[in-house]
């Protein structure tokens, strides 16, 4: 099976296929099926944000189309930036923009406690819906660390690792963090979704909306 990827983040597909192709799918950008989709994210939820991006790629590509909106969640910024991460600060900022602004925010705070989030949605082209949500707890540093991954990683420290997601390499990532977590639980979603397809077919979709 092929499912679009709806999103042009590349490390988001390395992502999403190590651990689907555990189950033979085979997940492609958008670019690879020739679809260039922006959607307005105006969800106040990482899941509703999730499946407008999923649904709108899966119209345009006519393929069952597999999204994640995923985000930074600092206890003392009131849980921010949260479905805003990827915008914070406003447009044109980088990534190194970004989480100094989080760092800038926090200065002076003793309570540094924080959560990655991520939800994943697919939507099929007839209908069906599966989701997953995993989360991720850590601490922000007081000083980016690292040189991997992208976004926040330079400053979410996970403590039981004694690393920041941007100090550790991708299996090692993969396997604790918000998005391997939530993709772990969509793998069990979609096996048991398609082994309800190949045997009551019409039935399949019905619990997992």
């Amino acid at each position: 099976m092929k499912m679009v990827l709806a999103s042009k983040n590349a490390h988001k597909l390395v992502e999403m296929s190590a651990i689907l192709s555990q189950l033979g799918i085979e997940v492609v950008l958008e670019s690879d099926v020739g679809v260039d989709v922006d959607v307005e994210e105006t969800g106040e939820t990482f899941e509703e944000n999730a499946e407008l991006k999923a649904r709108a790629v899966m119209k345009a590509a006519g393929l069952p189309a597999i999204a994640d909106d995923s985000g930074l969640c600092v206890t003392a910024l009131g849980g921010g930036p949260g479905v805003y991460s990827a915008r914070y600060g406003g447009e044109g900022l980088t990534d190194k923009d970004r989480y100094e602004l989080v760092l800038s925010g926090l200065s002076g705070q003793i309570d540094r406690s924080a959560k990655f989030v991520s939800a994943i949605c697919c939507v099929f082209p007839n209908g069906d819906k599966l989701t997953a949500r995993g989360e991720c707890p850590g601490l922000i540093t007081y000083a980016p660390r690292g040189s991997g991954t992208f976004g926040y990683d330079p400053i979410f420290l996970v403590p039981e690792k004694r690393k920041t997601f941007a100090e550790m390499e991708g299996e090692e990532k993969n396997a604790i963090s918000h998005r391997g977590r939530a993709l772990e639980k969509f793998k069990t979603e979609l096996e048991q979704y398609l082994a309800a397809q190949g045997g009551t077919q019409g039935k399949a979709g019905e619990d997992n909306g």
